[in-house]
């Protein structure tokens, strides 16, 4: 197993971009902060927070691929072999020394490969074991997605590595248990491992699959054709691979008087993570990242500092990365910080202008709010209702370049004048083209700096 040099560690940047001016009686402060990491290796070893360059060794990820095999997989029969090639496909593209395991999901969940309660080491002899455990899977029985993820946090809790990982697939509702078992299992699994969710084919609940990825950090879509299965896993679990640093949290100090009004990461999607706020001493609270490799993403940070005169500047907030001590006995090590300033001006050019990636962002995050919304109006049958929120929505993906989001549009709605967000709503829309909207409607395209 690889040594980590200084080297291969990922070395983590934070920078802050605001308009620092308020007017008179101004109280609102707001920021993107853009935090980097670079310079990771994809060696197997797993980078712990200690003093200089001692950094520890040993498996870098626990991956536990968690198959849905109730009974809907059967329909059509084409649907099961997709879901064991593609999870196939993922156990190809482990890491030599992951450690892994296949869990079935129905409204039990059942250990496939290795079994007994234990985490096999990705070799090329365990792989293959692992591929011709999956040939036994079948289709039959209900859905209780919380069992699948309560065996999936038992397996990967004892394990000895940096990253811990589920991946999730789905092709229908969670019929089999209250949603409140659900919830009560994300939130024993939260902050235990991350978790990609997947939803395959049209029959299964969008808000289900985007809660689990949001409440376990991970990343939702949909595969609305079984047959794109293989490609998904293939680079989802190069994803996974390429995580270096796990657990890694975003501290926020305050001075006296300062109200934190939200926190949310707003690229590469929007994940509001204000309610998620642990204590970390006087003023300072820990909002949770999960897991990083090299790959840059931003977050909007907003304050209401207390009224203060002319000419007068402080410091809003101070925003660190931590990684905290594996063994939890030290001090946690402050990765990278950068400063959110107030200044008050009587210079009314100064105070109005707002920062372009603040208002870029501000932008993304009620685009994405407006489509869930049309949506939702659309569902209802209120058509004035969702032609008002989706033409909102067409305008503010025209204007932010965002032509992922505006083509997901464009099958939803006929698109009349996009600068303006006149559209007429489709007399018929397909399922899945409704759904992917749904499932991707918190992606976002980066501000052009």
């Amino acid at each position: 197993m690889a040594n980590f040099s200084k080297s291969n560690v990922p070395q983590f940047s934070v920078e802050v971009y605001q308009n620092a001016f308020l007017p008179e009686g101004g109280r609102e402060v707001n920021a993107i902060v853009t935090v980097t990491s670079t310079g990771g290796g994809t060696t197997g070893g797993i980078p712990l927070a200690g003093s200089g360059p001692a950094y520890g060794t040993g498996p870098g990820a626990a991956v536990v691929l968690m198959v849905d095999c109730s009974g809907s997989m059967d329909y059509p029969p084409t649907k099961m072999r997709n879901a064991r090639d593609a999870t196939a496909a993922a156990i190809d593209t482990l890491r030599e020394g992951t450690l892994f395991a296949v869990v079935a999901g129905t409204h039990v969940a059942r250990e496939v490969y290795p079994g007994g309660g234990r985490l096999a080491v990705a070799d090329a002899h365990t792989k293959a074991l692992a591929k011709d455990a999956l040939r036994g899977l079948s289709a039959g029985g209900g859905t209780a997605i919380g069992t699948w993820l309560r065996l999936a946090d038992r397996l990967l809790g004892p394990a000895d590595a940096g990253i811990r990982h589920g991946v999730l697939l789905t092709d229908g509702r969670n019929e089999h248990e209250a949603p409140e078992d659900l919830r009560a299992a994300l939130e024993s699994c939260a902050g235990r491992f991350t978790c990609d969710a997947r939803g395959v084919g049209t029959d299964w609940e969008v808000k289900e699959v985007t809660g689990i990825a949001s409440a376990l950090l991970g990343t939702a879509d949909i595969v609305a054709d079984p047959s794109g299965l293989a490609d998904d896993f293939t680079r989802m679990m190069e994803n996974v691979m390429g995580k270096e640093v796990a657990d890694v949290a975003l501290r926020l100090w305050t001075p006296v008087g300062v109200e934190i009004r939200f926190v949310k990461q707003v690229a590469p999607s929007v994940a509001d993570l204000t309610g998620r706020r642990t204590e970390a001493g006087p003023r300072a609270g820990d909002y949770p990242t999960g897991s990083w490799g090299d790959e840059s993403r931003d977050y909007h940070v907003c304050v209401r500092v207390p009224q203060a005169g002319i000419g007068q500047e402080m410091l809003a907030a101070r925003v660190s990365l931590i990684l905290p001590d594996p063994s939890g006995a030290g001090a946690p090590q402050t990765l990278s910080q950068g400063l959110v300033r107030a200044v008050w001006t009587d210079d009314m050019a100064a105070s109005t202008s707002i920062n372009p990636q603040v208002a870029h962002y501000t932008g993304q995050a009620e685009l994405a709010q407006v489509i869930q919304q049309g949506l939702e109006a659309r569902k209802s049958g209120d058509f004035d209702g969702a032609t008002a929120k989706l033409g909102r929505a067409v305008q503010l993906a025209s204007a932010s370049g965002n032509q992922d989001t505006a083509r997901l549009l464009s099958k939803v709605v006929d698109v009349v004048d996009a600068a303006t967000g006149t559209v007429r709503l489709k007399a018929k829309v397909a399922e899945a083209d409704e759904m992917t909207l749904e499932t991707r409607s918190t992606k976002t395209v980066r501000v052009k700096k």
